[in-house]
């Protein structure tokens, strides 16, 4: 008969894949400490999430065998979780671990003392390995509890110290505060530049991530100053990345990184975040360049967050899809010559590069080899098909069917751009009713937003910082696409939240964690942007959109509150904040436009080229300068562009709206 553990009681579905392992985990929480404290034991705290290979590889080989789980039973009171539901408690223990290791990752495998400091951390450790440091551990836990209690106390003063603002050995000056904006983006993407592959794209070597952050604000460089080189940064990595195996050619979407430098090998995973942060920067640079191949993969990644699984009926979108299936990694993607050829024929298997040999492990990953051609012919395009309908009958990868607030108002602010810009009002459709399902599962009674919901489970776990700064964007967003003032009112509920949950009156800035929530050895700050642009950057960016189109000042002072106690940061080393490089460009000057009447031509003109700095305000009136004095009927049917709210004269002439908007700042 099989039992399982505590886990199997959890939201969690990473949680639950290890609800039958033999080790005896407790979910993060009081239970586990007081276990801890009674049994005089270190606790072990593993944390990963379901996509995450490596994770699944420490399963299998240690917390799915019975010798091991013993040893991690008699030894430790171990305890797991899922950093996707918990990036408080994963942001602390990982400061500790690049401390302790120099670096970081997942599977995180950190040792706490009973009261939750660490002493010593590491990420994925062969079994072998990790039981001989389970030995070596309760070794020292037993006969040097006073060594390790010195070393957790200094660990814990570091973790504080590296989850607070940054602190790289600079001091905060005058001059870097008052830095213009525009050259703190410029300066940054000068540095990108330099960083660049020229052949392959993206930044650095292998293994490649898509940085869409850092492609964001090559755009929003571009926008301000048009260079050549800033440009082709961006195309000749958009280019490579949908050319190349990190892209699904069928299904559409991105993988989560690629192992090599021609984005061909990925590690299968495909995550919600991703994909909604990518639809954007393909949209933007559609919007710069006008090439079809962006639009296209804007459409097909949109499609494929669209479909089942990744849209679950009548909810929001699923988290993530598992790289592995039938427990081998990349099985539902690659292909045999044989299988392709007899599903779609030799010209297929020719456009998507396959061969005999194959280009990873024996089998093919689809590519296309002739970089940045995506249009398919007609018999690619019914091979295309006709290869979907058979990898249909294979078994799909594994789901994280949670739905995280964070991660589906990024993919709300990315549908209702994408929708409006594209004229999809089925995409901004889609938008409203995800929007629709997080305030109605993922808000409680007296108003405080909640981070995961899963099916059978309902919502748990208080929003973080980056839930609240997100619904923010994607509320403004919505009004944006829909012309209705209620989405204004959302995006200034969430501010609100924000302000009073998450901001630090002490040193300024914005927490992870609320001020109502648990509290752990640190009470972290997110300013980093890396896969995702961090807490700060995101709020910044999202409170000075909402202080354009409302006029609050309350939002804009908390923004260039942020903005100042960045400065030094952002003068040091602006590629290491590119979000809040971002929103230095944007608190520079924004541009404001009003359309009254119904008028969808001058809505189309305001949306079509590509303004980073451009809010918008149409359809329903709502407490803003932008609406004052232009509701009266004899206003009907105008445009008025502004800039910092100083406009230019009224205009009912689409082609005098499209010029005002269409070349640099």
């Amino acid at each position: 008969m099989t039992t399982t553990n505590r886990l199997a009681q959890e939201s969690s579905p990473y949680l639950r894949q290890h609800a039958d392992n033999p080790v005896d985990w407790y979910p993060w929480g009081e239970e586990a400490f007081t276990e801890a404290r009674r049994a005089n034991k270190p606790i072990l705290l593993s944390v990963g999430y379901s996509a995450c290979h490596w994770c699944h590889v420490m399963a299998h080989e240690s917390f799915e065998d019975d010798a091991t789980a013993a040893v991690i039973n008699q030894l430790t009171v171990p305890v797991k979780v899922d950093r996707e539901e918990r990036p408080d408690v994963d942001a602390v223990y990982m400061e500790a671990v690049q401390a302790i290791a120099g670096g970081g990752g997942w599977p995180m495998t950190v040792f706490l003392l009973p009261d939750g400091r660490p002493f010593f951390g590491g990420t994925y450790y062969p079994r072998d390995r990790f039981v001989d440091l389970l030995r070596r551990v309760d070794e020292a836990f037993r006969t040097n509890r006073e060594g390790l209690e010195g070393d957790a106390a200094q660990l814990a003063e570091m973790v504080e110290k590296g989850t607070g603002l940054p602190s790289l050995g600079w001091a905060a000056d005058g001059d870097a505060a008052a830095g213009s904006g525009t050259a703190v983006v410029a300066e940054a993407a000068k540095g990108l530049v330099a960083r660049l592959d020229r052949e392959w794209g993206g930044f650095g070597g292998a293994p490649k991530f898509p940085q869409p952050g850092m492609l964001e604000l090559l755009l929003q460089a571009w926008s301000a100053q048009p260079a050549d080189d800033v440009l082709e940064a961006v195309t000749v990595t958009l280019d490579a990345m949908a050319s190349g195996g990190i892209y699904d050619h069928l299904g559409g979407g991105f993988a989560r990184y690629s192992t090599d430098r021609r984005w061909l090998v990925p590690h299968f995973e495909k995550m919600l975040y991703d994909n909604a942060l990518l639809t954007r920067v393909y949209l933007h640079a559609w919007q710069v360049t006008g090439a079809d191949r962006y639009r296209q993969v804007v459409t097909e990644t949109v499609e494929y967050l669209l479909s089942a699984p990744m849209r679950q009926p009548g909810a929001a979108f699923s988290s993530a899809e598992d790289a592995d299936s039938e427990g081998v990694e990349g099985r539902y993607y690659v292909w045999s010559l044989d299988e392709v050829v007899s599903a779609a024929g030799t010209e297929v298997a020719d456009w998507y590069g396959v061969t005999a040999g194959g280009n990873w492990e024996g089998t093919n990953i689809l590519w296309r080899p002739v970089r940045g051609d995506l249009a398919r012919p007609a018999v690619i395009e019914a091979g295309r098909r006709a290869l979907l309908g058979r990898r249909d009958e294979r078994v799909r990868p594994g789901l994280d069917d949670k739905i995280l607030t964070e991660w589906n108002a990024m993919a709300v602010a990315a549908l209702a751009e994408a929708g409006a810009v594209l004229e999809r009002p089925d995409w901004v459709a889609a938008a409203v009713q995800v929007a629709e399902f997080l305030l109605g599962s993922l808000r409680r009674p007296d108003g405080r937003w909640l981070r995961s919901w899963q099916a059978g489970s309902g919502a748990r776990h208080l929003a973080y910082g980056a839930d609240h700064a997100w619904l923010v964007e994607a509320f403004t967003r919505l009004a944006e696409a829909t012309g209705e003032a209620r989405w204004i009112a959302e995006a200034r509920g969430a501010a609100d939240a924000l302000l009073a949950l998450f901001w630090d009156d002490a040193e300024g800035g914005f927490h992870i964690t609320g001020n109502d929530a648990e509290a752990l050895i640190a009470r972290p700050k997110d300013t980093y942007d890396g896969a995702t642009p961090s807490t700060n950057s995101v709020a910044t960016n999202a409170l000075l959109r909402l202080a354009a189109l409302t006029g609050s000042d309350r939002y804009r002072q908390r923004a260039d509150r942020v903005l100042e106690v960045m400065a030094p940061a952002l003068a040091k080393a602006p590629m290491a904040f590119t979000g809040m490089a971002a929103a230095a460009g944007l608190a520079a000057g924004t541009v404001e436009v009003a359309v009254t009447g119904d008028r969808p031509d001058l809505l189309a003109a305001a949306r079509a080229p590509y303004r980073p700095e451009r809010v918008l305000a149409w359809g329903e009136p709502y407490d803003s300068p932008l609406w004052e004095g232009r509701t009266g009927p004899e206003h009907a049917g105008l445009a008025f562009v502004c800039r910092n709210y100083t406009c230019a004269a009224p205009t009912g002439d689409a082609a005098v709206v499209a010029s005002a908007l269409g070349g640099p700042r």
